[in-house]
C-alpha cells in the first residue's frame, strides 16, 4: 500500500464515519419523536381512565336516584288518578 491507498482508505473511513454519525443523529430524532408520542398516548389514556371513573361514578348514582325517583312517581300517579276518580263522583 502506498500512500495514496491509505489516504483514501482513510477518507473512506471518514465518511463511513460520517454516515454513521448521520445515522445516529436521524435515530435519536426518531427517538425523540416516538418519546414525545409514548407522553402523549399516556397523558390520553390517563384522561380517559378519569372520565371513565366520573362516568361510572355518575352512572351509579343516577342508578341510585332512579330507585328512589320511580317509586315516588309511582304513588304521585296513583294518587293523582284516585283524586280525579273520587271528585268525578
Amino acid at each position: 500500500m502506498d500512500k495514496r491507498d491509505v489516504e483514501q482508505l482513510a477518507g473512506l473511513l471518514q465518511e463511513i464515519r460520517d454516515g454513521q454519525l448521520e445515522q445516529l443523529t436521524i435515530q435519536r430524532n426518531h427517538f425523540e419523536i416516538a418519546k414525545t408520542q409514548y407522553d402523549k398516548a399516556n397523558a390520553i389514556n390517563e384522561r380517559a381512565e378519569r372520565i371513565q371513573s366520573k362516568s361510572a361514578a355518575l352512572v351509579d348514582y343516577s342508578g341510585k336516584l332512579f330507585k328512589v325517583i320511580t317509586p315516588v312517581l309511582v304513588i304521585l300517579v296513583l294518587a293523582a288518578a284516585w283524586m280525579l276518580f273520587t271528585l268525578r263522583r
